[in-house]
């Protein structure tokens, strides 16, 4: 059948039906749509967040890895710094030193602990005191040590010094290849070869000399401390079904030589290798790998990063893995409740849909033509439908609408005219009327506030300032300490000024004007707050006129106001930032603007109308008084204060003072505060 004829057939059908499976359609496309993106973008977030967590899972085996070597190192340079080894290597007289450095070893948990004399050659094993001589200079260990360095890392250890340590070492480094699914090709069929991590530290003679090297290791191979320790740490034996849901692996090269991962058996899946991708990713393009890999039995959300030797070869693999099961399971279990959900709601659609769809095509067509008469200006249409149901209601309020519509539309036309003048008169009012009822409050409550702010504050500043007076009187001759006091002093009595004016704003008292250079009050406040900001990693840059005229201003009232908007600018950048204090003259010369711009968390929009109101604060531990208090001086003296921000970005508050004194004229209010 051709798309002409089931398009034809369609236009055919009722309009019951044709809106039924049209609206069906509309919904299995869109539920198509929605399950394919949706189960993409599930998936995709479930796996991001499992790489996530491994990748954080490596950097705490990371973490105790370089934990151990660092304690390693740390043994061994308070090992090697020793009297009696230092009097063996002097006097040439060994004694029992092998006996107490085996003690050492054991107590330290170390795999080997041998002592070198001065040109490398060793003079006594811990493990086998009988076997020495040999020369190990050519240790890169032993080598840096002899310099005076005392250097820790991994190493690969050839299969003849180990057995010069003990057959037992030997035995654990050799590793008969086990076949790994999906793993690279290798020449070999064995490793014999160990993985350690070393360290070693000079013997230094009472001269300063180096007289000999003490170094030590621990061998990975078959040793699974650390692998069960960051297990433990990190996923704190968490079972997914009866398996680990966390795995981790030390790799000499692609072998595995401690683990616990299991194979089939359940048993450790030493000599076991990893995957051909793992391989080339990490031992040959020296690169990590995040993401899905097959290890041994099944799939991991895996993580692996090069281990490099001392001289920065790459010798072995760090890896963390989760297995993927878990999150695939919750994947199907989240995609199948939702097609569960769908499938139910796309049943009850359709049979609601086939009970309106009958409701309403019935009468449709009597309503379609009743409504292109009144189209057509034909107001005296009446619709003949018969019933007490939702239509047949619908028909009788039309009926009465078309009757009331002629005589209702001289009223409606006139109405339209003067409709729009009424609205705006009206709101015009409302605003007014709320404006002002908002200032009421606002200088009530800050006229409440001000009188206990002075009331509590000012005995205690009074004893602050009559003690610092004795102090001062106690330091004549100590300049710095009489600096010190001095600006207590001063701030202290500044305090008090401010709460005075405080209560002055609230009142609305007249400022007490001098003329003064508003760069030198920029400056002093800058000086008085620079330390605290420092300490919260805040770098504050001046960028200041200079050469700004004079004006009459209330030194002390525009300094509070400098101070709260340094405050607020160092609390707004709670990581730290720069804040940058400029100063120059409008662009029509009339104004002196100072502008506090900062880098911190800005200022959302919705609490941009709000800022200057009183007793209104973001900050858990604030007042709400502070931009309150500072904008009623700046209006005041005649002023404004202009705030930009943007969220994320930080704010810029600017202060706009006239340069001729146009204070504000307010009568006081009174609060009964």
């Amino acid at each position: 059948m051709s798309l002409r004829e089931i398009e034809r057939r369609f236009h055919d059908l009722p309009l019951r039906r044709k809106l039924i499976l049209s609206f069906l359609a509309a919904i299995a496309v869109a539920g198509l749509i929605t399950l394919y993106v949706g189960t993409r973008l599930q998936h995709r977030t479930i796996i991001s967040l499992a790489e996530a967590k491994v990748r954080h899972d490596l950097a705490s085996a990371w973490m105790v890895y370089n934990e151990r070597l660092a304690g390693i190192r740390d043994t061994i340079r308070l090992s090697a710094d020793r009297d009696f080894l230092r009097d063996a290597l002097w006097s040439g007289f060994l004694g029992d030193v092998g006996a107490r450095l085996d003690r050492i070893r054991r107590e330290l948990g170390l795999d080997i602990l041998t002592l070198t004399d001065g040109r490398g050659q060793v003079v006594v094993r811990s493990r086998r005191p009988e076997i020495s001589g040999d020369d190990q200079s050519a240790d890169p260990f032993v080598m840096q040590a002899l310099r005076g360095g005392s250097p820790g890392g991994t190493q690969i250890v050839p299969r003849a010094e180990l057995l010069k340590e003990g057959q037992d070492l030997a035995d654990r480094a050799y590793f008969e290849f086990v076949p790994t699914a999906k793993a690279a090709e290798r020449a070999g069929t064995y490793e014999e070869n160990g993985m350690m991590l070393k360290a070693s530290a000079p013997v230094v003679g009472r001269d300063g000399e180096v007289i000999g090297v003490l170094y030590g290791g621990l061998l990975f191979n078959r040793d699974y401390r650390l692998v069960d320790k960051v297990k433990d740490i990190v996923f704190k034996g968490e079972k997914y079904k009866g398996h680990d849901i966390g795995t981790v692996t030390l790799f000499q090269d692609d072998l595995r030589i401690s683990t616990n991962v299991m194979d089939d058996q359940g048993k450790r899946a030493v000599g076991t290798r990893v995957s051909q991708e793992v391989n080339q990713a990490v031992l040959k393009q020296g690169v990590s790998y995040l993401g899905r890999a097959f290890v041994v039995t099944a799939w991991y959300i895996t993580a692996y990063e090069p281990i490099r030797d001392i001289d920065g070869r790459i010798v072995g693999i760090l890896y963390v893995g989760m297995l993927e099961r878990p999150y695939i399971d919750l994947r199907n279990r989240v995609i199948a409740t939702f097609i569960a959900i769908a499938g139910l709601g796309v049943i009850l659609i359709l049979g609601l849909l086939s009970m309106i769809a009958g409701r309403i095509t019935r009468p449709l067509g009597v309503m379609v033509e009743a409504t292109d008469r009144i189209a057509r200006g034909d107001l005296a249409g009446r619709l003949d439908i018969e019933g007490r149901d939702e239509i047949g209601q619908l028909a009788q309020a039309f009926n009465r609408m078309t009757g009331d519509l002629h005589a209702a539309h001289n009223d409606l036309t006139q109405w339209g005219r003067t409709l729009e003048q009424r609205v705006e008169e009206r709101t015009r009012q409302l605003r007014e009327t709320q404006d002002q009822l908002i200032q009421s409050e606002k200088l009530a409550s800050l006229g409440k506030m001000a009188a206990g702010v002075a009331h509590e504050i000012n005995n205690p500043l009074t004893s602050i300032l009559i003690n610092t007076h004795l102090l001062l009187e106690r330091c004549e001759d100590h300049a710095l300490e009489r600096e010190q006091l001095t600006m207590i002093a001063d701030e202290t009595t500044r305090c008090a000024q401010i709460v005075g004016g405080l209560l002055d704003f609230a009142r609305q008292t007249p400022a007490t004007t001098v003329q003064a250079d508003i760069d030198e009050i920029v400056e002093r406040t800058v000086q008085i707050l620079e330390m605290q900001a420092s300490v919260r990693n805040i770098r504050i840059e001046r960028r200041l006129h200079r050469s700004l005229p004079r004006i009459a201003i209330d030194k002390n009232k525009i300094q509070q106001v400098f101070s709260n908007l340094i405050i607020n600018a160092c609390e707004a950048m709670p990581g730290g930032g720069v804040l940058t204090v400029s100063s120059r003259l409008s662009r029509d010369g009339t104004h002196i603007e100072i502008a506090f711009s900062d880098t911190g968390v800005g200022i959302s929009p919705a609490n941009m109308p709000r800022l200057f109101d009183p007793f209104f604060t973001t900050k858990r531990m604030g007042t709400g008084l502070g931009l309150a208090v500072s904008y009623g001086i700046v209006r005041q003296r005649g002023g404004t204060i202009e705030v930009q921000s943007e969220v994320k970005r930080g704010s810029v508050f600017t202060v706009r003072i006239p340069l001729e004194e146009n204070i504000e004229e307010t009568g006081r209010e009174e609060n009964g505060s």
